[in-house]
């Protein structure tokens, strides 16, 4: 098993905070009652960035974006100790920027109060993951298996500390963007609804990779469909409307969708699978929406293309640099390489 390439040339790397806002309390802060809050102030609701530029980078920046119970350090390695995105990027030559949404990981400081109660759920997330049908792997599943394998892939998971807000963690990814320039952004899962937020306002976004994305998917005014049923654990699906001048934004960059494999096409009494059944479907109609007005969006369903086994966490599956590869030459059909 590969586990590390050669070595890699870093010219430049580090790490910043991205958007988010000032509380200022009132009155007049005294060294006397210092743990009184009056009169001081809590910088919150920023998103966290590290950076690494790798020697000859070309021109535009990706940037990642984790989904629900991630940071960006689900892209650094993956459970089994193999290169992660953040790697195999830098080693295909772009400068790699990943994000820890506010209220999330390195980026904790929230704004608003919130709870974190310990709740016993990894069976759940298991099935919804496609990982499975708890406690059995599918046959053909490409997540790392074995026990510190298994216990890598969980201890990555980590709560909010206030509640997720996709127009908050937008603004921290064009915070970034104004300093990354021309940038590509791959989001995750969750990470979709922010994403397609901060590209109907920044032409800096030059295209976006969707790897499953999970929610928030958006529709011109008077267009959202009716929401889908399924037996998915969160109900039924509702796609999001926004203005059409918004949405045909999106008309103006390259996007692509991918997805991975176990996703049943009629409705299936697994909730786990069902879930992803009637997001693929979003998918394929907001796409069919953008290109119908003259855009360049494509939906890859990976068994369609012969690649079977990939779960939620394609760049995580064993076969994650193929995943890559197949990034990497869209991007580069696209002209965003450079």
């Amino acid at each position: 098993m590969k586990l590390f390439g050669k070595p890699l040339i870093i010219e430049e790397q580090g790490s910043f905070a991205a958007g988010g806002r000032v509380i200022h309390e009132k009155g007049t802060y005294s060294g006397d009652h210092a743990l009184s809050p009056e009169g001081q102030e809590k910088h919150v609701d920023h998103g966290y960035v590290f950076y690494q530029i790798p020697a000859k980078a070309g021109k535009n920046a990706l940037l990642f974006l984790h989904g629900a119970g991630q940071s960006g350090a689900c892209f650094e390695t993956t459970p089994d100790g193999r290169e992660g995105f953040q790697t195999i990027f830098l080693r295909k030559g772009y400068k790699v920027y990943l994000m820890d949404q506010p209220r999330r990981g390195r980026a904790g400081s929230s704004g608003i109060e919130g709870n974190i109660t310990p709740a016993a759920d990894e069976a759940l997330w298991f099935d919804i993951f496609r990982f499975g049908h708890y406690p059995r792997y599918f046959e053909n599943v490409q997540i790392p298996r074995g026990e510190e394998a298994e216990n890598q892939f969980w201890r990555k998971v980590t709560p909010n500390t206030g509640a997720f807000d996709p127009v908050l963690t937008a603004d921290a990814l064009l915070e970034t963007v104004n300093r990354t320039g021309n940038t590509i952004l791959i989001t995750h899962s969750q990470g979709a609804s922010p994403g397609w937020l901060a590209a109907m306002k920044n032409a800096k976004i030059k295209g976006i990779i969707a790897l499953e994305p999970g929610v928030g998917f958006v529709f011109p005014k008077g267009e959202v469909p009716p929401p889908l049923p399924s037996s998915s654990p969160f109900g039924a699906l509702k796609g999001v409307e926004v203005s059409t001048e918004d949405f045909e934004k999106l008309t103006a960059i390259p996007i692509l969708m991918l997805f991975g494999d176990h996703i049943p096409e009629k409705p299936s009494p697994h909730g786990g699978e069902d879930n992803w059944r009637v997001r693929l479907k979003e998918a394929r109609l907001m796409a069919d929406a953008i290109n119908r007005r003259g855009g360049d969006a494509k939906v890859l369903h990976l068994p369609e293309i012969g690649i079977y086994g990939n779960t939620h966490f394609l760049f995580e599956d064993k076969n994650n640099e193929d995943i890559a590869d197949i990034m990497d030459r869209w991007i580069q059909e696209k002209g965003l390489g450079e």
